[in-house]
């Protein structure tokens, strides 16, 4: 699937692409799912706005080192993304971390322009 392309029923694919982006440390094609205005909210920070603001969190200020999402279930209305899973994975101090999440997205001109994370535990 080309991100250009987007429909609705690509949402599943869009979802677990995304997180292979984020799981595998591509930057460059975690890029190509941001929307240039994008906004990604998650506890424990203010707002990233922009694509650029976003790209540096991944690569100065997440605190994980490596990791993996595992997608249980997508649900989309179209504009609107909503996935949940877990995480597992080794924050940059050595701490094992595991835990659920529950992602919301909004997608403008086949691309991610809001993306909202939430945990089941303290912020990571």
């Amino acid at each position: 699937m080309n991100i250009q392309s987007f429909r609705p029923e690509h949402s599943e694919g869009l979802v677990k692409r995304l997180f292979g982006c984020i799981d595998g440390r591509d930057w460059a094609g975690l890029s190509e799912f941001l929307h240039d205005e994008a906004i990604y909210e998650r506890p424990g920070y203010e707002p990233f706005v922009g694509k650029p603001a976003i790209l540096d969190f991944y690569l100065t200020k997440r605190i994980i080192s490596l990791g993996q999402h595992c997608v249980e279930r997508v649900l989309s209305d179209g504009a609107n993304i909503a996935c949940w899973g877990s995480f597992s994975g080794v924050a940059k101090n050595g701490r094992n971390l595991s835990m659920r999440f529950a992602d919301v997205y909004r997608i403008r001109e086949g691309r991610i322009d809001l993306r909202r994370t939430f945990f089941d535990s303290p912020a990571i």
